[in-house]
């Protein structure tokens, strides 16, 4: 990558767990660590003053936790280009769809490898959304429709076009941009533009948010094909 480098807020109540993040992204030529917080207060905080472009986010900390504040950093009209990325123990995780509902581009577990770790922040400042709809896809059948009042990602298909609502529903099911070419027989740029213009529709950051809306409106059940 060249040009400006990627800036990264890393949260984690724990110091260690901090120092091991921040030490194997500091060694990457594109990556700076622009700050650290302790709890979620100070993820937000240190997220508006930098406006870096990830926010690696411990789900469960003290006082605010990780949650509200991917809500809080999501809703903000000025960080608009933060992504928000969960760490988390473990991969199904009720936590981890709540955040994917907030607004979270994905997540990563905190046993990630370094390569893995350095290819994630790096995907997700590219715009993509960080974990494959097939894991998202199992996340939302397990927890959606719990604690939906919470979710800021209810959105009203009704601006969809039908070719538009046709892509959103197998994009939920985890077709990959190829796939939805070949199902139905357009040009993969097309794709990308149906892609993009239902995102900017309904207002969602990426493609996980578009997995988790397919299911919370019904256009998706859980356990079809």
């Amino acid at each position: 990558m060249t040009g400006e480098r990627i800036s990264v807020v890393l949260a984690d109540d724990q110091a260690l767990v901090r120092a091991g993040f921040r030490a194997l992204l500091d060694a990457q030529p594109d990556i700076v660590v622009v700050g650290e917080a302790a709890d979620g207060d100070e993820a937000v905080r240190l997220a508006l003053e930098h406006r870096p472009n990830v926010v690696l986010m411990d789900i469960r900390m003290p006082g605010t936790d990780g949650l509200e504040a991917t809500r809080l950093i999501a809703a903000e009209p000025g960080l608009a280009a933060t992504r928000v990325v969960v760490l988390t123990t473990f991969d199904l995780d009720e936590y981890v769809y709540a955040a994917l509902a907030a607004g979270a581009s994905g997540f990563l577990l905190k046993d990630v490898s370094p390569e893995q770790l350095t290819a994630a922040v790096m995907l997700v400042r590219s715009g993509d959304a960080l974990l494959a709809p097939s894991i998202t896809r199992r996340l939302v059948e397990r927890f959606a429709g719990r604690g939906q009042e919470e979710s800021v990602v209810h959105r009203d298909l009704a601006a969809l076009t039908p070719r538009e609502r046709e892509v959103l529903q197998m994009l939920a099911r985890g077709l990959s941009n190829a796939e939805l070419a070949a199902a139905f027989q357009l040009s993969e740029a097309t794709v990308k533009t149906h892609v993009a213009r239902i995102l900017g529709k309904l207002q969602l950051r990426d493609r996980v948010q578009a997995v988790v809306v397919a299911y919370e409106t019904g256009l998706v059940a859980p356990g079809e094909s």
